[in-house]
């Protein structure tokens, strides 16, 4: 039997938060998270930008009584600024927020379009070791006929920063086929500590976006440059795509839905519960309603009509064909 990890006496949970969908999101993030962690080492942190030249606009969460209910909930609202990233590349988010929490105290990221199901405390998390979302599609990159392969594309990567890419292969699968390679979605990433995760983090993104290996001629980096990077920051600090056992984050634990439609479509009815649950009170609802995604799926009942449309049994295996069918029947928001 495996050593009992040992704990440590605080984690860093961090969401983003600004202004439009994220404000509102945080808000179903935040009320998730009370109603299901009662672990107290677990804390909360809402990063939010500052406004700056990075910015079209103000970013900051708002309207007050959004930003009071967050808070409400035992969350902290920090600023940073975003120094390389903004309107062009808002994903870029998740690498500069990291810099917002404390030095050298384990952290776990989450996509504010997640909701807590369960109890943060119970998963086994080894912060020394890194991990990322297996809940991915075969996004990037792209292959071109007559171009790079997944092989060729990938070992550019590791090279450049000097990382063994043999080691990176799960050797289970065929060659050129894309799950051979250490790819995440950036849903969720945890590690030891967020400074050093995010300098390592924001240099490969950087050095990516600046200067891409010639074997990447073809391939689009937006919006897929953090996750191009993370896989190369996860292998770096010694972790991996086993790094944490299955069925917590994106399963019983945390739920990465996306978006309204794609939640009613295909989530558990435990998880439509929660949902249900947490946004039903009075003072909830009237911030919540004032985003009309959640106004006509939670609180309209359009969210049923699209849920009535598929077997959770049974959907596709890819999402493309669940986002095509909900658009077909005119229920499609973001």
């Amino acid at each position: 039997m495996a050593p009992e990890l040992a704990q440590p006496e605080k984690v860093n949970v961090l969401i983003v938060g600004q202004m439009g969908r994220l404000a509102y999101e945080a808000l179903l993030f935040a009320l998730s998270f009370r109603r299901n962690t009662t672990d107290n080492r677990f804390r909360l942190f809402v990063a939010e930008p500052r406004p700056g030249p990075k910015w079209n606009t103000d970013p900051a969460i708002r309207p007050e009584p959004l930003r009071e209910m967050i808070t409400a909930q035992g969350a902290t609202i920090v600023p940073f600024e975003n120094v390389h990233f903004g309107s062009d590349y808002p994903y870029g988010n998740k690498i500069e927020a990291l810099f917002a929490l404390p030095k050298g105290e384990p952290f776990v990221f989450f996509d504010t379009d997640t909701l807590v199901t369960g109890d943060l405390g119970d998963v086994p998390f080894d912060f020394s070791k890194p991990a990322a979302s297996l809940r991915v599609e075969g996004t990037w990159p792209q292959i071109e006929l007559y171009g790079p392969g997944y092989a060729d594309i990938w070992k550019s990567l590791y090279d450049r920063f000097g990382l063994d890419f043999e080691s990176s292969l799960d050797l289970d699968q065929p060659d050129e086929y894309w799950r051979r390679y250490l790819y995440f979605n950036a849903g969720f990433f945890y590690f030891s500590c967020p400074h050093v995760f995010g300098t390592t983090f924001l240099e490969m993104a950087l050095s990516i976006r600046t200067d891409p290996p010639r074997e990447l001629v073809c391939q689009q980096l937006t919006p897929w440059l953090d996750q191009i990077a993370l896989p190369l920051v996860i292998h770096k600090f010694g972790g991996g795509r086993d790094a944490l056992p299955e069925g917590y984050l994106d399963g019983q634990t945390t739920v990465h839905y996306r978006n309204m439609p794609l939640l009613y479509a295909r989530e558990s009815d435990a998880v439509v519960d929660l949902l249900e649950e947490i946004s039903a009170p009075n003072p909830v609802k009237r911030l919540l309603k004032d985003y009309e995604p959640f106004k006509r799926m939670i609180y309209q009942n359009r969210g049923h009509k699209v849920r009535a449309l598929f077997d959770r049994d049974h959907l596709p295996s890819r999402e493309q064909p669940i986002r095509q069918k909900i658009k077909k029947n005119g229920f499609w928001m973001v």
